[in-house]
């Protein structure tokens, strides 16, 4: 399991990516807009990290051997460790919306600042996930399946009882978003 991306919902979007891209090195790497059967919208931004990824997931995991400077010592030593597992960076997705707009509404509710809308972990198995945090009594699911789209399975969690966060389980073998799936998983969460 590793960490997929991280979901912000804020008031100006392009304002939010500057920001991590003169702080964190992010790039924009897609923009879409969201389209809602009552005419509103979301404007979407997906960031990718600055560090390069392979495009299969299966890769973005790396067991490797690590070697270091003892600088805690201010010597040269040189120490290495094996088998140490490196994770590729998050995604950041970012958007916005008009006021009526469900991010724009998501937004106004909290004081016009927005914030972090969810949390994605990436696991091999949505469906294997989702049943063992519901039988356990860690999660309530806003759908009762999965959603897809070629490549890509998700689900959102409602807010936890316990972190107070929206949790999203996704298992994909590339890299991006399906707009599909962010539009039902956007409207899964408006209750």
């Amino acid at each position: 399991m590793r960490l997929d991306h991280i979901a912000y919902r804020v008031k100006d979007r392009y304002k939010t990516a500057k920001f991590f891209e003169d702080t964190l090195g992010y790039t924009i790497g897609t923009e879409f807009q969201v389209e809602f059967d009552d005419d509103s919208k979301a404007d979407c931004l997906a960031l990718v990290p600055p560090e390069n990824r392979p495009h299969l997931t299966r890769n973005w995991i790396n067991t490797s051997t690590h070697c270091y400077e003892n600088v805690e010592q201010h010597t040269d030593e040189v120490g290495c460790e094996e088998d140490v597992t490196l994770h590729a960076p998050p995604e950041l997705f970012v958007s916005d919306g008009p006021p009526g707009s469900i991010v724009g509404d998501w937004v106004n509710s909290r004081d016009g600042v927005g914030g972090v809308h969810h949390i994605a972990y990436q696991v091999d198995s949505v469906a294997d996930v989702m049943k063992q945090w519901k039988d356990a009594g860690y999660a309530e699911f806003l759908s009762d399946e999965p959603m897809t789209c070629p490549g890509l399975v998700q689900v959102f969690t409602k807010p936890s009882e316990l972190t107070g966060v929206i949790y999203e389980l996704i298992s994909r073998e590339g890299d991006g978003f399906c707009e599909d799936n962010v539009k039902n998983l956007m409207l899964s969460t408006v209750e």
